[in-house]
């Protein structure tokens, strides 16, 4: 696959079959993710992936208590104001959001990232996205999620038998299957809308109305 195509493709895909994926396609998924770069090479990561129903069946509901949270709480406000305009965009979003949650245990692979001495993501999220660049090369759809560590952290890594006191935390968890939908470009604000020159604020010097790169 083209390496633009993969970029530009690459978009969280939370409709997904419960077909599962085969091994030789999780080696790779994994093999790309330890190839990414890490802040002095320390490799300060460890990913554990998850296809056993039991422990699927212990984290849905701590899954969907922390996205209820969320909506209620940082998401509410965007929340209230697309449902009084009218929002689609939004909206469509959100019901995406929730269709993960309400379908957690469907999803045939689950990988948790987990780091340490890492506070800003700088080491973990680079390999995180090559594993879900990895996953589009083979027609896997993937979708990126933190709620899990920032609402039920603690009891996340007692399920999944994270050893305690060595600092391990969970960045985050990506969900993989195969996707109902198609692959697109998906919409965006172009580049020269948020992005500038030498100075916040001063133009960027090109504009890129559409995607430069197309199906």
């Amino acid at each position: 696959m083209d390496v633009f195509e993969a970029l530009y493709t690459t978009r969280a895909m939370r409709r997904v079959k419960p077909d599962p994926i085969p091994v030789e396609v999780q080696e790779r998924i994994l093999d790309a993710a330890v190839r990414a770069p890490s802040a002095g090479n320390s490799q300060g990561w460890r990913f554990l992936l998850v296809d056993d129903t039991e422990v699927k069946s212990q984290l849905g509901p701590l899954y969907r208590d922390a996205l209820g949270r969320l909506f209620e709480g940082h998401y509410k406000p965007m929340r209230e104001r697309a449902e009084a305009t009218g929002d689609t965009a939004t909206l469509n979003v959100l019901r995406s959001a929730r269709h993960l949650a309400d379908n957690f245990e469907s999803y045939p692979l689950l990988m948790f990232a987990f780091t340490r001495n890492d506070p800003g993501g700088g080491s973990i999220y680079p390999s995180v996205w090559s594993a879900q660049l990895a996953a589009r090369a083979f027609g896997v759809g993937s979708a990126l999620t933190s709620v899990l560590g920032l609402f039920h952290g603690a009891e996340t890594m007692r399920i999944l038998g994270v050893p305690e006191g060595k600092g391990w935390q969970v960045a985050c968890m990506v969900t993989f299957g195969y996707p109902t939908g198609r692959w697109g470009v998906a919409p965006r604000r172009p580049a020269h809308e948020v992005a500038y020159r030498n100075r916040w604020g001063d133009p960027v010097g090109f504009e890129i109305p559409e995607p430069l790169w197309t199906p």
